[in-house]
């Protein structure tokens, strides 16, 4: 079965918070910039709420109202599509007028009524793959989601996002295995490159901070391209991910970003008709 694998690549990136306008107006720049020079479709991303922080004292960012004002004037600055998570119902109807995509969570990825509203409003929605599902488990939430979308008469795309499995209680595993698995659904699958080398709760018994291996960004991108079933890539960009107020292990700088991108932008070019292959296998 072949993927559905889209003319060009799917990028969505940006600070993992939206800790200031400042912030989120240099990446978009670049990244804007990026897009047009490498011939990439192009999604903003940052968070509201980080809701799902290790420590109960951590900051969770400037909050809905702020940052879907500051959402709506990096649209009208670049043109830009916009991502954000969603965490509870009552947020959806007040993103969806703003942000282009609405995401779920990989933590949410179970919660039926998030993930059918989200598909009701007609934006595209993002899932993220659970640390805790199995891949062909995801298939039934994409069909949740197109249900919803379809008996609400809306057209929005549905995508599923790749960011490793638990690997025992500090690691992420990504199980390329994972990608053929999912593209059964028919959804765009996009790899999650900066979250796939988290270390939850890397402080061992009682950590309050999450770690990650921002080293390996690279190989792991470099090695899901190479299956030929991604639609796109999701990471983190920071200004100064040392001083971020979350994922600051995970992020990448503006330079690290863009030479990832523009290693992996030709290697998926050419990787686009590899999983051709593999219906001779089955």
């Amino acid at each position: 079965m072949a993927p559905a694998v889209r003319e060009r690549p799917l990028i969505i990136a940006g600070p993992c918070a939206a800790e200031s306008f400042e912030l989120m107006d240099a990446v978009a720049s670049h990244l804007c910039r990026l897009a047009a020079e490498l011939g990439f479709d192009y999604i903003f991303k940052a968070s509201f709420d980080k809701a799902n922080r290790t420590s109960a004292s951590s900051i969770r960012g400037r909050g809905l109202d702020t940052t879907l004002k500051w959402f709506g004037d990096l649209k009208s600055r670049y043109g830009v599509r916009i991502l954000t998570d969603i965490h509870e119902t009552h947020q959806i109807p007040a993103v969806a007028q703003v942000c282009d995509v609405l995401q779920i969570p990989a933590f949410l990825c179970r919660q039926t009524d998030l993930v059918v509203g989200a598909a009701q409003t007609g934006r595209m929605v993002n899932i993220k793959k659970g640390q805790f599902m199995a891949p062909a488990a995801m298939a039934s939430i994409v069909n949740k989601a197109r249900t919803a979308a379809q008996e609400a008469g809306s057209g929005g795309e549905i995508l599923l996002t790749e960011r490793g499995v638990s690997f025992g209680y500090g690691n992420l595993i990504v199980d390329m295995r994972a990608l053929p698995i999912m593209a059964k659904t028919k959804a765009p699958i996009i790899l999650d490159i900066t979250h796939s080398t988290q270390l939850p709760a890397a402080g061992g018994e009682g950590g309050e901070v999450s770690g990650a291996q921002r080293q390996f960004a690279p190989v792991l991108a470099r090695a899901a391209t190479a299956t030929g079933y991604l639609s796109g890539y999701f990471l983190e960009v920071h200004t100064d991910p040392p001083r971020a107020i979350s994922d600051k292990d995970a992020q990448l700088n503006l330079h690290q970003s863009e030479l990832l991108l523009r290693q992996l932008i030709p290697l998926w070019q050419h990787s686009r008709s590899l999983a051709t292959i593999d219906q001779h296998f089955t």
